[in-house]
């Protein structure tokens, strides 16, 4: 009869999925053995990392504020935060998550280097809120313009200049409208990256139970019973 896997073999296992970028079959390694030790905030962390590469930012920061609730004073849980945030556009919130890091390991290259990279962002972003209106605000003025010279060069009663010119600053106002709704729209559609994923509403019918040999075939389960499993506390 073969022995009862422990933690740390878990553990070995998901981390060399990882290594071989098998993500969903990592995750469920570490969810088993979170189930035997479910303090151990490395393996949070190490799930959220794998949560992360699958694209499940909501998990993947579940993961890493569960890892900070269990361990406040390990910078890596910050970090692993910030990565999630950083990823989900949300650069302000991973910005402080690393600072959070670098205060409880100063001089760390790796955050440094984190928190660098999301401040660019932020002022990346700041550039493009202040910028995109006013280009689409001169993207209409050329395009009433062009209409006003084709007004004067193609009709033989050309419209009135003032009416030209009223209209020509109408389009542009248009233009830094839309351009402003389009930099609100892409902000509010990176927001919903780190909202609750619909699959995690089951059914009644996916609340099976799970005999000994699922561990064992593992591959079989696809990235949405993954994360049903993972929500269930199951392998």
């Amino acid at each position: 009869m073969s022995s009862q896997p422990t933690p740390e073999s878990l553990k070995e296992l998901g981390n060399k999925a990882v290594q071989e970028k098998k993500y969903t079959e990592a995750i469920l390694y570490y969810t088993h053995a979170i189930k035997l030790t479910p303090t151990n905030y490395a393996l949070y962390s190490n799930r959220s990392y794998a949560f992360l590469q699958e694209q499940q930012y909501y998990l993947a920061l579940e993961d890493a504020n569960e890892t900070i609730k269990l361990c406040p004073t390990w910078a890596k849980g910050y970090f692993r935060r910030g990565e999630v945030q950083y990823a989900a556009y949300q650069f302000t919130d991973a910005c402080q998550s690393y600072k959070k890091a670098l205060d409880l390991q100063p001089g760390d290259v790796k955050i440094l280097e984190a928190l660098n990279r999301a401040s660019k962002e932020i002022l990346k972003n700041h550039k493009a809120d202040e910028t995109t209106p006013w280009l689409g605000a001169g993207i209409g003025l050329i395009v009433g313009v062009c209409i006003m010279i084709a007004d004067y060069i193609f009709t033989t009663n050309p419209t009135h200049p003032i009416l030209m010119s009223l209209a020509t600053i109408c389009i542009a106002m248009i233009g830094y409208a839309l351009a402003r709704t389009y930099r609100y729209y892409k902000k509010s559609s990176k927001e919903g990256l780190l909202e609750p994923p619909p699959t995690l509403g089951f059914d009644d019918e996916n609340k099976e139970e799970v005999n000994e040999s699922d561990t064992k075939s593992h591959t079989k389960y696809t990235k949405s019973q993954a994360r049903q499993r993972y929500k269930k506390g199951k392998m």
